[in-house]
């Protein structure tokens, strides 16, 4: 005897979301402050003050918060946070990738250079860098810069973590459908009907 056919249940749509930089994804791209330390020193660059760029940076977005409480209600404070904060981890996590690209590219020319069979990688007259020396020089530049910024990040999500009371996390907004948009420009003709 044939099974009478099971109508089939409906599953609701599922929502892709475009995941956010997070904070931990800024930690593995930028250099720490003992990498940075090193960095300097290694290259007679200034050593940054790393506990005083995240406390600055902290003190600032508490500080705007405590000038915007009264005009803001809580979840608008908590969204405007959110996005503040997430421009720094994201300018961040940017340095950060840049900073990696640079040191690869450092890496590369100084291998280069070490083969004596090479003429194009020499370095340059007398009392000009060769351009290993100035890839290495400039992975340097990059990774203070990276550093301060991390720092700065740090900071922030910090600031958000005093002032809203929750963990900063990332914004994941919905990946657009192609068809999201037809579906959402025929609800609005219907909703029009409704006079």
């Amino acid at each position: 005897m044939a099974k009478a056919a099971q109508p089939r249940r409906q599953s609701a749509p599922v929502v892709q979301l475009r995941k956010g930089t997070t904070l931990e994804m800024v930690r593995l791209a930028c250099p720490d402050a003992n990498q940075a330390t090193l960095i300097s020193e290694s290259f007679g660059l200034p050593v940054l003050d790393s506990d005083g760029i995240r406390d600055l940076h902290n003190r600032l977005i508490v500080e705007t918060a405590d000038s915007l409480q009264e005009g803001l209600g809580e979840r608008a404070m908590q969204i405007h946070l959110q996005r503040i904060v997430g421009a720094y981890v994201g300018s961040a996590h940017g340095a950060g990738q840049f900073y990696s690209r640079a040191v690869t590219e450092a890496r590369d020319a100084t291998a280069k250079a070490a083969c004596d069979a090479r003429d194009e990688d020499l370095n340059g007259p007398v009392g000009f860098d060769g351009p290993a020396q100035r890839k290495r020089e400039f992975a340097a530049d990059m990774a203070l810069q990276s550093h301060a910024l991390r720092m700065a990040a740090e900071g922030a999500v910090c600031a958000y973590e005093h002032v809203v009371g929750e963990t900063w996390k990332p914004f994941e907004r919905p990946i657009e459908q192609p068809g999201a948009s037809v579906n959402r420009k025929a609800a609005e003709l219907q909703m029009r009907a409704f006079g």
